[in-house]
Formats: structure tokens, C-alpha cells, sequence
């Protein structure tokens, strides 16, 4: 085997969908994984890193994220239908993505990441392809995106209201987003939440918002064939104009154009 392909074979991301029996059992994961629940498991029982097992129903759609090393246990009393996906070091260094000591994630995923998971399934057994390794890159770019410490580990204990507004700001990032909502979910002040919120993160509320949704939004152009006017409605924008606008001011370019590169 030649160095280009034992590189290549390191870098790439293993993804199948596994049908168990209800039990479960111990787990150890030596690469970044995730798994996406296909049926609804409400007596799924969990333990990460200790043997001190949590309740944990999960519905289809929803399932876990975990860090390369975590060990622990799970159990669920019905049959299991799932789609296990493990991203190699080498494709998340690809896009940029440095820190595997991620709080474990156990719960829903955003819509757009289960797209992923789905198409990143639905083609894995087939040949090495461009689409193939576009497709990987996507899905490791998105969890890159997801497991950030920037969205999550902001510096300071206070800053604990910041880190709950921005969950909830990518968790309803195609929703009517408001200031008093986003000061609302940080518990303060509207005035008092954008100062702290732009000192934080060195841009506003609303810069932020739009800096989001348009990376999303490059995503969606990149990896599906959904008319620009859908990629706009699931950013967030009825107004196909306003979207051009924003996506023009942020990559330099028009959302066809993008698309088109």
C-alpha cells in the first residue's frame, strides 16, 4: 500500500446503519462518533464515563455525539435501529477542527446534521468518489461548526447566561430571532445583553445571527440541490432578496455563484 493511500484510508470517515437487539452493553469509542436514532427509545438508560447509568429517552432523529476515548455504558429494552458515524482525526483536521475534549452531547441534533448523516450513510458503500469525499467534508465541517469552543466555552463563570443564549441561538437558528428573546434567554436586560454579548464575542447579537445562518446557509448550496429560495426559508429568510443581500456582504458572492465554484 502506497503513502498517499494509507493516508487516505486513515482519513476516511465509516459510516453504517446497525440493527441490534434490545440490551445494550459497555462501549468504547477511539474516534469522534456519532449515532442517529431511527426508531424512538423511551427507556434508553445511559452512562459516560462513569457507571452511574441516566434516564435519557431519545426519539428518532435524536441520538449522541462523543469525543474519541469515552467509554461507558447503555441499555434500551426495544429493538435499536441506528446510523453510527466515526470521523477520523485526520478529515477534522481537514476542516480546522483541533479540539476532540468536547463535552459529550446526548439529545437532539439540528436538522441539518441528520440530513448529513442520512446522505453520508446512503452513499458509504459506494466507490471513492468527489461527491463521496464532499459529502464527508461537510458532515465533519458541520459537527466542527456544532462542537466549537467558541459556541460553547466562552471564558468565566458569569459568562454561563452567554453560553445559554448561544445554545439557544443555534438550536432556533431558522426561527423569528429577537433581541429581547436572546436577552430574555440570558436573563438580562436588552442593553445589558448586547454589550456583553458584543464584548464577548467581538460582534452584536444580530452579526452574529446573520454570520450563522449564512455559514449554514454555504452548506446547504455546497451539499444539496434545494432551490436558493428553499436554502433561504431554512436559514431563516422569506425574503429571497434580503438573503442575496446578507450572503453577498458575508462570502464575497452571490448564493448561485457560490454554488456554481
Amino acid at each position: 500500500m502506497s503513502r498517499s493511500q494509507a493516508f487516505a484510508d486513515r482519513a476516511q470517515l465509516t459510516a453504517e446503519r446497525l440493527n441490534m437487539p434490545a440490551g445494550g452493553g459497555r462501549f468504547a469509542i477511539s474516534r469522534l462518533a456519532l449515532g442517529l436514532f431511527l426508531v424512538d427509545q423511551e427507556r434508553h438508560k445511559i452512562a459516560i464515563g462513569s457507571d452511574k447509568r441516566e434516564h435519557v429517552p431519545l426519539k428518532a432523529g435524536e441520538g449522541w455525539i462523543l469525543p474519541a476515548g469515552a467509554t461507558g455504558t447503555c441499555e434500551y429494552d426495544e429493538a435499536l435501529s441506528f446510523l453510527r458515524l466515526e470521523v477520523p482525526e485526520d478529515l477534522l483536521a481537514d476542516v480546522g477542527f483541533e479540539h476532540s475534549d468536547f463535552q459529550p452531547i446526548v439529545g437532539a441534533f439540528d436538522p441539518l446534521l441528520v440530513q448529513l448523516a442520512h446522505q453520508t450513510v446512503s452513499i458509504a458503500g459506494h466507490p471513492p468518489s468527489l461527491y463521496r469525499e464532499t459529502m464527508q467534508l461537510a458532515l465533519a465541517a458541520h459537527l466542527a461548526r456544532l462542537l466549537a469552543p467558541a459556541r460553547r466555552a466562552l471564558i468565566g463563570v458569569e459568562d454561563r447566561r452567554l453560553r445559554r443564549t448561544l445554545d439557544y441561538i443555534h438550536d432556533n437558528l431558522t426561527a423569528n430571532l429577537s433581541l429581547e428573546g436572546m436577552a430574555a434567554e440570558a436573563a438580562m436586560s436588552r442593553f445589558h445583553f448586547a454589550r456583553a454579548f458584543t464584548r464577548a464575542l467581538g460582534r452584536s447579537p444580530l452579526q452574529y445571527v446573520i454570520h450563522e445562518r449564512m455559514e449554514l446557509a454555504k452548506l446547504f448550496l455546497k451539499t444539496t440541490r434545494l432551490p436558493i429560495s428553499s436554502v433561504a426559508a431554512r436559514v431563516g429568510y422569506e425574503d429571497v432578496s434580503r438573503f442575496g443581500q446578507h450572503f453577498r456582504r458575508h462570502a464575497g458572492t452571490t448564493p448561485a455563484a457560490f454554488r456554481a465554484n
